[in-house]
């Protein structure tokens, strides 16, 4: 069983840095990968970030200004996010495959919101 709770959202103003943190429980060297999504009012969820054993990848639309990392020892997952622009406005959801039996699970966390103002 996996928990995820993200935090960190808040509004800030175009240029800004936010950093997003996802807690996670369960047993870490099952976890894997981990990533970041976001939904923005009216589309899709779409990934922005992930990380899967160490390699991370990235939306073109964020290349070079997110960087994704996670800290095992402390069972947290980051987002820093830096010179955010306003169509980064979203709800951001952390995500975790969960593998057990030789099967993959995924779990979602609640979500934080990100307002980014023009």
């Amino acid at each position: 069983q996996v928990q995820l709770v993200d935090s960190g959202g808040d509004l800030v103003q175009a240029g800004g840095s936010l950093r997003l943190s996802c807690a996670f429980t369960g047993e870490r060297d099952r976890i894997n990968p981990m990533a970041w999504y976001r939904q923005a009012p009216g589309k899709e969820r779409e990934l922005v970030a992930r990380i899967s054993s160490g390699t991370t990848t990235y939306a073109d639309s964020v290349k070079g200004r997110f960087t994704i990392s996670r800290d095992n020892a402390r069972n947290l997952m980051y987002l820093q996010m830096d010179g955010l622009k306003p169509e980064d406005t979203g709800v951001y959801y952390c995500y975790a495959d969960y593998w057990r039996y030789g099967r993959t699970q995924g779990y979602w966390g609640q979500g934080t919101q990100v307002t980014v103002s023009s």
